[in-house]
């Protein structure tokens, strides 16, 4: 999924992230722990457990590309993947389309310019195609590869929009996001190692509301 840019800082994130791919204009790394045999050690599991507290998206996307230009040290974030052959497909377009046009800039802030040009213009055509129009896209899209990761519904299955709530279940609450797509009504949460999720068939909804309006009009 392609990402509005914006800078990172490694000073600390190189514990959290391992460099899979470089080259003079971008980085591609993997979150720490994800695919390695064990869970990456002890050191991995502090990550994976780090990511899974605090619902990060690292959780659901352990794969990320930075632009970077020779001589500085201000990264942005470009890309980000739920699996090693969405992020792969990313630095292959990267590669075709834009690496031996950055050759001809005079100035690295030409170049980085050139490159936000690029992934914004990639993320608004992906806005022409959305199913839903929100007033964040950038969120939306956030939303959108929760909602996958966490379902695992049919690729058709589109996400029409979301919103913060709480499910009641026991005696507390769980605070988390209601989604809404073509034909399910689906709940998720995670707070502090909890997970709570569920979905209904929009149809099912609708015939229980039905039953209880008869009910209430008798």
């Amino acid at each position: 999924m392609w990402l509005k840019p914006e800078e990172v800082l490694l000073k600390n994130a190189l514990k959290l992230w391992l460099m899979e791919r470089s080259n003079d204009y971008f980085v591609l790394q993997r979150r720490r722990g994800y695919g390695e045999e064990g869970g990456g050690g002890l050191t991995g599991l502090l990550v994976g457990t780090l990511d899974s507290v605090l619902d990060s998206t690292a959780k659901v996307a352990p794969f990320r590309i930075l632009h970077q230009t020779p001589d500085s040290q201000v990264y942005l974030s470009i890309a980000c993947g739920a699996n090693r052959e969405e992020i792969t497909q990313h630095w292959d377009w990267l590669e075709q389309n834009i690496m031996k046009t950055l050759s001809v800039f005079d100035s690295n802030e030409d170049i980085t310019n050139f490159v936000q040009g690029k992934i914004r213009g990639l993320i608004a055509e992906e806005g022409k195609h959305s199913f839903a129009k929100e007033d964040d896209p950038e969120k939306f899209r956030e939303a959108l590869l929760k909602f996958e990761k966490s379902f695992g519904l049919p690729e058709q299955e589109k996400l029409v929009t979301y919103y913060s709530c709480s499910y009641w279940k026991g005696r507390v609450p769980c605070q988390g996001w209601l989604y809404l797509s073509t034909n399910f009504l689906s709940f998720y949460s995670f707070l502090l190692g909890s997970e709570s999720k569920w979905f209904l068939l929009i149809i099912m909804v609708l015939n229980l509301l039905a039953d209880l309006l008869t009910l209430w009009w008798c």
